[in-house]
């Protein structure tokens, strides 16, 4: 892909700005450091910076692993007929390995376990990339069953994919009905009546969001999935000009744990993703995006059920004043019998001690559920609220669960920064744009 040209006839290709990395002189700024020194309110030129890393984390539902492993010595079985993992159902195939004793799998992100109703495919794959052992059950074609042990050292080929990954944006929900719904959207049955909100996207800090036009991510990018170098295939599905969204993979070995994991939702368990993407800077024309704020970014406020938009409202609303993180005071806690946060955490990050409440930050997604569910205010941030117009009545609604992670962006962007000065990730041209079909 050739350095793109603007109408100042400024530009600079990939490779020209991978020499400079290599050199030393480049300079690789994190999306959250590019908008702190625009709301600083310096002047960004486009000889400023070369790189910008940007990143996102949050639920995305478009994802499935491609395992295949050993489970028994040739010819014990003719093929498999049904599997489960930790209790997670997988798909069989698509190669059968006749009594080759191997099993060819598929297992979706969004699988629910059989026996846990809180446990999914998100946590089985977290589980695997920690190490820890899982239990595969095994019905063969013959009717039989026999159940192994392994874990993902065992497994020689562990790869996620994504199929609808990375939306440029996504939308923000509230419920306008008098009855709670159960829905992907929320941890617990979502509250009518405009009570609460909740809302998915990391607005900024977003890799589309800052190349919008897709000049530099395209078939073959490469990219951090998880924490693992991956690259992006294509656009996702139900993606758009207008909002696209990704495709890609990465290979299970090398993800890391804090990156990725389960989400119990009302409607089911769903999983947990993170992207961490390079924006080389071609032209002077890319930093209008890449200077946009929060406030700039439109968020479309929907009714859950319909998905009918009700208001506009900006990304500035739910990120800007907000706390990334949650913040937990053991101090605080009055050690309920009942603890509502542990009976609530979409994550299992609560559990009980002793004296009090346990968190296990590693696990945190910092949604903010925990805030309105403990009765000693032993956990705290700020999630903000939204002034929505609808039907006549201006209503300030309450930010009670966000779906995306953005502490975590963060931290993933700043891990890629790194990686770029380095040397130890290397900027690569895509081998062909995406595009979609009408």
């Amino acid at each position: 892909m050739n350095g793109a040209l603007d109408n100042t006839g400024n530009c600079r290709t990939i490779p020209e700005i991978q020499a400079k990395i290599d050199a030393g002189d480049a300079v690789v700024l994190t999306a959250a450091e590019i908008s702190a020194k625009v709301r600083a309110g310096e002047e960004i030129k486009f000889e400023d910076v070369d790189v910008v890393t940007t990143a996102t984390r949050g639920i995305m539902s478009g994802t499935y692993a491609v395992l295949s492993f050993k489970v028994s010595e040739p010819d014990s079985f003719v093929k498999a007929s049904r599997v489960l993992l930790n209790g997670v159902p997988a798909v069989v195939g698509p190669c059968p390995n006749e009594r080759l004793g191997i099993l060819d799998l598929i297992l979706l992100g969004t699988a629910h376990s059989e026996s846990d109703s809180r446990y999914g495919g998100g946590h089985l794959l977290r589980d695997m990339v920690e190490g820890k052992s899982i239990k595969v059950d095994v019905t063969t074609s013959g009717g039989s069953l026999f159940s192994v042990e392994t874990q993902l050292s065992e497994i020689p080929f562990a790869k996620l994919h994504a199929t609808r990954h990375a939306f440029k944006n996504y939308r923000a929900f509230v419920n306008p009905g008098k009855d709670s719904i159960k829905t992907i959207f929320h941890a617990l049955p979502f509250e009518g009546e405009f009570k609460e909100m909740t809302f998915c996207g990391c607005g900024e800090l977003n890799p589309i969001e800052n190349d919008p036009k897709l000049e530099t991510i395209g078939i073959g990018t490469r990219v951090l999935l998880n924490g693992a170098v991956g690259f992006v295939t294509g656009s996702g599905t139900r993606s758009a000009p207008e909002n696209p969204n990704l495709t890609g993979f990465a290979d299970l070995h090398d993800m890391i744990p804090e990156y990725m994991g389960g989400f119990a939702t009302s409607a089911g368990p769903e999983i947990i993703n993170t992207w961490a993407v390079p924006i080389p800077i071609l032209h002077e024309g890319m930093l209008k995006n890449i200077l946009k704020l929060d406030k700039e970014i439109p968020l479309k406020l929907v009714d859950l059920a319909g998905r009918i938009p009700l208001c506009e409202i900006t990304y500035g609303d739910v990120w800007d004043n907000a706390d990334l993180s949650v913040k937990y005071e053991p101090d605080k806690c009055i050690n309920c019998m009942d603890c509502r946060v542990l009976e609530a955490c979409p994550m299992d990050a609560v559990s009980k001690g002793e004296n009090e409440a346990v968190r296990s930050p590693d696990l945190c997604f910092n949604c903010g559920l925990c805030i309105s569910r403990c009765r000693g205010k032993a956990f705290s941030a700020s999630l903000g609220s939204v002034k929505c117009t609808t039907g006549g009545c201006l209503r300030d609604i309450k930010v009670t669960l966000r779906q995306s992670d953005r502490a975590r962006a963060v931290k993933a962007a700043e891990e890629l920064k790194e990686k770029v000065l380095t040397g130890i990730f290397r900027l690569n041209e895509p081998v062909e744009k995406i595009s979609w079909r009408d």
